[in-house]
């Protein structure tokens, strides 16, 4: 039980700190409505599982082999994170949707869910997180393999939790903004992302 409320500690330290992710969950709230924003949440939520599993089974010595490669991924997600955020903001000038960094409709939810994967899973400072959280606090130690089961659900659980609210957060707001609120707090919200990227890409 100790290694479950240590993984829900773990999960809520992950995702509650505001990034990008969380901007275009809401975003996606915003425009889709609860369920697009749901599965979005869930593909993020599936990332932080992955890696709090990975960092169960590799410890310390997996976060030094992820931070060696630290370098590209972060200059990666930076780029990557920068050209959603210019699509979303030429989206609402034309008031077209892209080709490419659209979010995708109530049909695509699978599609949704494996874009929001992809975009967190390339952040390794996850796993480097939940390897410091399992090996600082001494959780390793006699970590057994259904505690590490336990931890993981607890991180994984935690997580979706708090993305779910995101996405509620977001519905709900898209619901009640008007046409020109909602392009106002798309506009804003692709703002914040892109000065993510730059810090991100900079810092």
């Amino acid at each position: 039980m100790d290694a479950f409320l240590t993984g829900i500690l773990a999960g809520y330290g992950i995702a509650i700190p505001v990034g990008a992710i969380a901007v275009l969950i809401v975003e996606v709230g915003i425009r889709c409505g609860f369920r697009c924003a749901f599965f979005a949440g869930a593909g993020a939520a599936t990332a932080d599982l992955l890696y709090a599993g990975l960092a169960v089974v590799g410890g310390a010595a997996l976060a030094e082999l992820v931070e060696s490669i630290n370098q590209p991924l972060r200059i990666a997600s930076a780029v990557i994170l920068a050209v959603i955020a210019v699509a979303g903001l030429r989206r609402v000038r034309s008031k077209q949707r892209p080709v490419e960094f659209s979010f995708p409709d109530r049909r695509e939810l699978a599609g949704t869910y494996a874009r929001f994967l992809g975009l967190t899973i390339i952040n390794p400072t996850t796993i480097v997180y939940f390897a410091a959280v399992i090996v600082g606090l001494g959780v390793a130690d006699d970590l057994s393999a259904v505690e590490g089961v336990f931890f993981v659900v607890g991180a994984f659980l935690a997580s979706l939790s708090w993305q779910t609210l995101l996405s509620g957060v977001g519905a709900l707001a898209g619901d009640r903004l008007t046409e020109r609120a909602q392009a106002v707090a798309v506009i804003f919200g692709n703002l914040v992302i892109l000065t993510l990227a730059i810090v991100i890409l900079f810092r």
